[in-house]
Parts: structure tokens; C-alpha cells; sequence
């Protein structure tokens, strides 16, 4: 793997301190808060380290309750809240300061058969020939704030492709539609359970401000205040990020200062795996008194 993976791999992965409760250091990737996305990653761990391995997780539900802050460890407390025949249900609660930051409820169920249908990948060209995310920032590293110029350049641990660049320091309208295909930078081990957390983990990336694309607006703008609000996922096979994989985002709605989000993940054979919601704080900072 490369460092930048080894070291979210790390992040993910907890500390155990007593039973039912974890601790999980935190990474500042340059944003005004700790990412949500290492939230949800290790809300999971923690929840899927109480499970038995034969039942990989299949859906989650987060809220985001307060800012979180990255120079500071967060505590996770496990709540098993049921073990049935088939499926057991965890809660999470992430805490900074001695306050809940984060909730989370996760559903695992036993592997079964069943009917099967899905939607069909969109027809988007694909990874191959396209630029990373992180070719595309150094093109425009000039007006990346001074603050956090060196962490949005760095290396990242998730290689992320969009087919369609939409200049963050120069938005402008367009439809509420984007596709990135991501992978990890490096080769990742044979672990599902693992690969399932990185996928939480990544799929907060891009999905918020694709509600913002058609008001021609950016989370980079000072006048706006974005933030995400809640998160769900939905498993529906077991992912591999050392594959390509699409994720195909939407914004249905916006209004109230909130923006709502879908997307779908699937893999280069066109299999669906995951479908991901999330509605997020959208606020033009000049309409607050």
C-alpha cells in the first residue's frame, strides 16, 4: 500500500479500549472540520468489530449532530441493540469533548439468496484517460487557500477520476449530475470488511455539492456554509477498491438552505453495489442575520 493508504487503512482500523468502546485518532485533509467520512468509516469499524464475521453490514444511518474537530482523537461507543436469527443492529455514538458528534445505526444481516434486479450503470466514458482529482488541483494550486494548499496537493489515499471537472474557484450552472470513478492509491488486502469501510469512507466525497452545481456555487465560496447533515448507505454486494469503481451522483432537490443527494456506486461490470442519500447544509451565509 502506499503511506497515505497505510495510514487511513490505520485510521479505520481503531483502537480497542473496553468492550463495546473504541477510539479513533483523526486526520485534518484540510477542511475547516474533521471530514465526515472518517466519521462514518470508523462509526462502521466500530459497529462491525461487535458483529460476527459471517454478517457483513448492509445498510447504515448516520446523523451528524455537531462540528467535529480533526486535531482531536473521537471515542466510539458500540450499543448492541439486538442479535436476532438473521440480522443484529448496532448503534454508535461518536464523542469529542464529552459530547456526541455523530450517530450512527447499522443493520447486519447473514448471507442470502434471493431475487435479484437493479438499475443499469450510466454510459459515461471510463477511467482510463482520464485526470485524477489531484492532477486537477495542481492546476489550479495557485488559488487553493495558502492554509491548506499542502494537504489538498499532497498524495491521497483514494485516487479519485472525475469525468466531468467542474472548476470549484470558478463554478459555474450546470445540471445536478456528476460521475467520479475512485479506487484506493495502492493495493489494498483481502479484507471485506475493511474495504467496506473505505467505501463509507470515500462516499462522502463529491456527493454534497452536486446539489449546489446548478446555482453556479461552491463549498470552496467564503459565502457559503456546507456542511453534511446526515448519511446512509446501503450494501448491496461487497465492493473491492482496488478496482475501479463509478459513482454516479445526483441532486433531486434543494431548498430550505438544504441540499439532497443520491448516488450509486457500481463496478466496472456494471454490478451495482452500493446506493448512497445525504442531505447536507447548503447556506448562502448572506441570507443569515
Amino acid at each position: 500500500m502506499s503511506r497515505v493508504l497505510d495510514d487511513l487503512v490505520a485510521l479505520l482500523t481503531l483502537e480497542p479500549i473496553e468492550e463495546n468502546l473504541f477510539r479513533g485518532a483523526s486526520q485534518d485533509i484540510g477542511f475547516r472540520q474533521l471530514f465526515g467520512g472518517q466519521v462514518v468509516g470508523q462509526a462502521l469499524s466500530a459497529a462491525t468489530q461487535t458483529v460476527d464475521a459471517s454478517r457483513p453490514v448492509h445498510s447504515l444511518h448516520g446523523y451528524f449532530l455537531r462540528p467535529g474537530d480533526a486535531a482531536m482523537p473521537v471515542l466510539y461507543q458500540v450499543d448492541r441493540v439486538r442479535d436476532g436469527g438473521s440480522f443484529c443492529t448496532r448503534r454508535v455514538t461518536a464523542i469529542q469533548k464529552g459530547k456526541p458528534i455523530f450517530f450512527l445505526s447499522a443493520s447486519f444481516q447473514i448471507v442470502e439468496a434471493g431475487l435479484e434486479h437493479q438499475t443499469s450503470m450510466p454510459e459515461v466514458p471510463g477511467p482510463d484517460g482520464l485526470v485524477s482529482e489531484a492532477e486537477l488541483a495542481q492546476r489550479i494550486a495557485e488559488r487553493i487557500p495558502p492554509a491548506i494548499r499542502e494537504r489538498v496537493l499532497g498524495d491521497r489515499p483514494i485516487e479519485m477520476r472525475p469525468v466531468h471537472f467542474q472548476d470549484p474557484f470558478a463554478p459555474q450552472a450546470a445540471e445536478p449530475v456528476k460521475h467520479v470513478w475512485f479506487r484506493a492509491n495502492g493495493t489494498l488486502p483481502d479484507n471485506a470488511a475493511l474495504h467496506r469501510y473505505l467505501l463509507a469512507y470515500a462516499s462522502d466525497f463529491n456527493l454534497l455539492p452536486t446539489s449546489m452545481l446548478p446555482h453556479g456555487v461552491s463549498f470552496w465560496q467564503k459565502s457559503m456554509q456546507v456542511a453534511s447533515l446526515d448519511h446512509a448507505i446501503w450494501f448491496h454486494q461487497e465492493p473491492n477498491l482496488n478496482d475501479w469503481l463509478l459513482y454516479a451522483m445526483d441532486s433531486p432537490w434543494a431548498g430550505g438552505a438544504r441540499g439532497f443527494c443520491r448516488g450509486s456506486v457500481y463496478d466496472l461490470k456494471g454490478r451495482l453495489i452500493a446506493s448512497v442519500a445525504q442531505e447536507g447544509l447548503i447556506r448562502q451565509r448572506g441570507d443569515v442575520q
